[in-house]
């Protein structure tokens, strides 16, 4: 089932995810539905919390859409190791026309669980580790906007009041 993506500033995005601790039906279920919603948004990533669940579940799919699908589904998902630097634009299905460079680790090592509750360990460079960065600061309550610098936040704050009063009026 497709849910509706939570965008900003939905205060429900801030909000902290609690540890997924048996996987039951209802999980899968919910991952079903993040694969489901992230491929129709389309997306690259999708955490949880985005749909106003706060549990620690995120879904990850870098592949293009000519190649076959490299869908990752973590459960839990912790970085037990980060390297290196990149600098790299992003944007975020909850942040709609919206992208700004980010300051992020070069590589990550990534420990999950997979459906199954089964340990899972990946070694991500590149767009993979930015995205496995990306997807695990909204489990914490973190967009990517965030990250930004205060003058370059206060500008995308400005230009989303400003998108906002826009579709109000257009609205009338």
């Amino acid at each position: 089932m497709i849910r509706t993506i939570f965008a900003y500033p939905n205060p429900e995005l801030k909000k902290k995810s609690a540890t997924v601790s048996i996987i039951t039906d209802s999980v899968r279920e919910l991952a079903r539905d993040m694969v489901e919603t992230m491929y129709d948004a389309p997306g690259v990533g999708l955490a949880a919390p985005q749909l106003g669940v706060h549990q620690r579940v995120i879904v990850i799919d870098i592949s293009s859409r000519d190649e076959p699908a490299d869908l990752i589904i973590a459960i839990n998902p912790v970085i037990v190791h980060a390297s290196g630097e990149s600098f790299e634009e992003e944007g975020c299905l909850s942040v709609p026309k919206y992208a700004a460079n980010v300051r992020r680790h070069a590589s990550v090592v990534v420990k999950a669980l997979d459906l199954d509750g089964n340990e899972q360990t990946w070694h991500a460079e590149e767009l993979l580790a930015v995205a496995f960065q990306h997807e695990i600061d909204h489990l914490e309550g973190i967009l990517f906007v965030d990250h930004l610098s205060p003058l370059k936040r206060d500008l995308f704050k400005r230009k989303m009041r400003r998108m906002a009063e826009l579709e109000a009026s257009e609205a009338k």
